[in-house]
């Protein structure tokens, strides 16, 4: 099990703001669990005189003193500094130091004036000083409005901001043993995702069904109330939020079902939708042809593959996991569990298009719907070339009538190449199981129809 993977861009990043002649200030963000924390430890490998300080919710007296005990193994003579958060910091900065202010909401929140401070410092007593802060925090909305935003006292002050996301597949993986098959990492992304928190939790000598019993569907599993703590701990109004994710885990994807679903006033869910956005929980999913402000055509989703498990799966569902006891994920998920990774294997498959096409610039990559025609993978290229695919995450093989629809959804893309002129079709398909021999003669008698399995999907991804 890795203790870190991935994230090589970002060490890279602030490796150059430490070793700057300038002061510098940096901005780490994101929700809570993907590994703020341990990205700012491992970038500090080497760096012994660096201060990280992890603010807790105590008095503003309490932190500046816990701040200065911190601070004083690095810096002994801060301990004869009048404790109060401009000089501290001042007498840092005198000494070029790194200083890392972990959970920095929590500092706000018993000092609003901080983040003044530190605009004043940059503004106006930094210029001989190569000192670099980092203020690090997961409640995005008080990120926001002390650093990120146009109106909030550190805007423009910044050299850096880090927007931490989930890892990729492909590092997610790392966290596995080799001996995991295909098959098997697709169904454990499906699940999991890309959240090194609780990618930590899986034991690789388990299987999916052992872990997802143990962590999950136990009522002392460490995952069992994991997104209700989240949420919680983000959100002011967690009850409405929570009725948002769950109808949306139920198939509830527009605007007007959402609303109809939860009973939430359309003209408000807004606000509530585009604060889940803003926690990379929910994203506003639209047809690769179309744009974000202009389409009517949009559809939101579940971002996080754990949080989606969990809404599908898990809330709401009292003490029936209890009830099975060791037989629930055989008897309750098992049957479900490949029907409900197939978005995660159609999201796969796409992000894997522009390895499998490599003769082919593709500029955009996503799925397109309209009433009833929708095609899971498609690539707009800047030739002449559409790329459309069928996904299929099955335990049968993929049958020629599913080559048939795709063609037919493909007729109602609207489309054209941007250099004018007719446009051509690829056809891809993909398939757990395998192919007919249909459909297998077909790929043989066509030079634009290919068949690509979970192994070559997951081998493109890793490439």
């Amino acid at each position: 099990m890795p203790g870190f993977v991935n994230r090589t861009e970002e060490l890279s990043r602030l490796y150059n703001l430490y070793d700057s002649d300038k002061a510098e200030l940096a901005v780490i963000f994101g929700r809570r669990r993907l590994g703020k924390t341990e990205l700012v430890k491992q970038s500090l490998k080497g760096y012994d005189d660096a201060v990280l300080y992890q603010a807790k919710q105590k008095t503003s007296a309490l932190q500046l003193q816990q701040f200065v005990e911190v601070a004083s193994d690095a810096y002994p003579g801060i301990t004869r500094i009048r404790e109060e958060w401009e000089s501290i910091l001042g007498y840092l900065a005198d000494q070029d130091a790194i200083v890392v202010l972990d959970e920095f909401p929590y500092l706000v929140e018993q000092d609003e004036s901080l983040p003044s401070v530190l605009q004043a410092m940059f503004d106006h007593e930094l210029d001989d000083s190569s000192a670099t802060f980092l203020l690090v925090g997961s409640s995005i909305s008080m990120m926001e409005e002390a650093a990120l935003l146009g109106n909030s006292p550190l805007y423009g002050r910044s050299s850096l901001k880090l927007d931490i996301r989930q890892l990729p597949f492909d590092a997610a993986m790392e966290f596995f043993p080799q001996s995991y098959t295909a098959d098997e990492q697709t169904l454990t992304w499906g699940v999991f995702g890309g959240v090194p928190y609780y990618l930590e939790e899986v034991d690789p000598e388990g299987d999916l069904g052992e872990n997802i019993q143990r962590t999950i569907l136990s009522r002392h599993g460490t995952l069992h109330d994991e997104p209700d703590y989240v949420l919680r701990m983000e959100l002011t109004e967690p009850t409405r939020y929570f009725s948002i994710l769950e109808a949306i885990a139920g198939g509830s994807t527009s605007r007007n079902e959402i609303a109809g679903a939860t009973g939430i006033d359309y003209n408000q869910l807004s606000k509530y939708v585009n604060r889940l956005s803003r926690l990379r929980l929910v994203d506003q999913h639209v047809p690769v042809t179309e744009q974000k402000e202009r389409t009517k055509r949009s559809r939101y989703r579940i971002r996080d593959q754990f949080f989606r498990f969990w809404f599908h799966f898990v809330y709401g569902s009292g003490d029936r996991y209890e009830d099975f006891g060791d037989e629930a994920y055989e008897t309750l998920i098992e049957p479900e569990l490949a029907d409900f990774v197939s978005d995660s294997f159609e999201d796969l498959c796409g992000s894997a298009l522009r390895t499998l096409y490599p003769e082919y610039t593709i500029t955009d990559v996503g799925q397109w719907w309209y009433q009833e025609h929708e095609v899971d993978v498609v690539g707009l290229t800047n030739e002449d070339a559409l790329i459309a695919g069928e996904c299929k995450f099955q335990r049968s093989p993929l049958d020629y009538d599913a080559f048939s629809k795709l063609q037919t959804h493909v007729d109602e893309l609207r489309w054209t190449p941007s250099g004018g002129g007719e446009r051509k079709h690829e056809y891809a398909l993909f398939s757990r199981s395998g192919f007919t021999r249909a459909v297998e003669d077909a790929a043989t008698e066509r030079d634009n129809l290919r068949l690509f399995t979970v192994d070559e999907v997951v081998t493109a991804l890793k490439s």
